[in-house]
């Protein structure tokens, strides 16, 4: 008898094999932003099912990019899902989710071992509070179904709806239900955090995501983070232009380690 998900996440994202690289998934309403799913959390259904065809743990997720053709309402969903080339080094799958015969997200990722380089280098993490000097923010009246399953504690930027003149925005956050940091959990986190152009305005307005991108970039050190830590996050917006806004997102350990980088394009309707 095989054991339940430890956590409410992993149940939400669960898939089960079909065949011929076919996987099942359920959408659960209680990850809904607005009038669908949130994409962050589409993105980790189609990593799920790419990592279980792939079958290959030595290789890890590197890069995942999502393209959001039409929100699936909750319910099952199929992946199909393609290795497309298997290297050396690294293996590249491309992933079909439908719900009842119509697309809903195309996903194309690269999984690699790690290589011998000539450099290694990156940035300075952003210097904020250590998250217990932070109240985690109150979002029980925002409406969306998503927002209790994260605990959220600002720590970059300015309030929601403060008219700020930049587009920064972000802070300390972790699952409300402690679950370990892997790449699964880096492809919903980062696109965890409300939008960006939030802060420059002062209501709310919906931003659903056109494509996310996330570039994993130590996988192995997130998911070596106790259950229940959280991570810093940061997103940023330079440009809205004809109703489509930028949003370029990181994710640091505690220790400031980078774990992920991400961009997206969105909608503010």
């Amino acid at each position: 008898m095989t054991a339940a998900p430890a956590s409410e996440f992993d149940r939400a994202t669960a898939v089960a094999a079909l065949g011929a690289g076919a996987w099942a998934g359920t959408v659960d309403g209680g990850w809904f932003a607005g009038r669908g799913p949130n994409g962050g959390y589409l993105a980790a259904i189609v990593l799920r099912a790419m990592v279980a065809e792939l079958g290959d743990p030595s290789r890890e997720p590197r890069s995942l990019t999502c393209h959001y053709l039409r929100p699936p309402a909750a319910g099952e969903v199929r992946i199909d899902v393609t290795v497309e080339r298997a290297g050396r080094a690294t293996s590249t799958l491309t992933a079909r989710v439908s719900q009842n015969d119509r697309p809903c997200v195309l996903g194309v990722a690269a999984f690699g071992v790690d290589v011998a380089a000539p450099a290694a280098y990156t940035t300075a993490p952003p210097e904020v509070p250590p998250p217990d000097a932070v109240a985690p923010v109150d979002n029980s009246g925002s409406g969306l179904s998503i927002v209790s399953r994260f605990e959220a504690r600002p720590a970059v930027g300015a309030p929601m709806f403060a008219g700020a003149r930049e587009a920064v925005t972000g802070g300390w956050l972790r699952f409300a239900d402690a679950r370990a940091t892997d790449a699964i959990a880096l492809a919903m986190f980062a696109d965890a955090w409300w939008p960006s152009p939030w802060v420059r305005l002062r209501e709310p307005v919906p931003a659903p995501t056109m494509d996310l991108t996330v570039h994993f970039r130590a996988p192995r050190a997130a998911a070596a983070l106790a259950a229940g830590e959280p991570v810093l996050t940061v997103f940023r917006s330079t440009t809205a232009a004809d109703g489509f806004f930028e949003e370029d997102g990181e994710v640091w350990t505690t220790d400031g380690k980078l774990v992920a980088q991400s961009r997206q394009l969105a909608l503010l309707l």
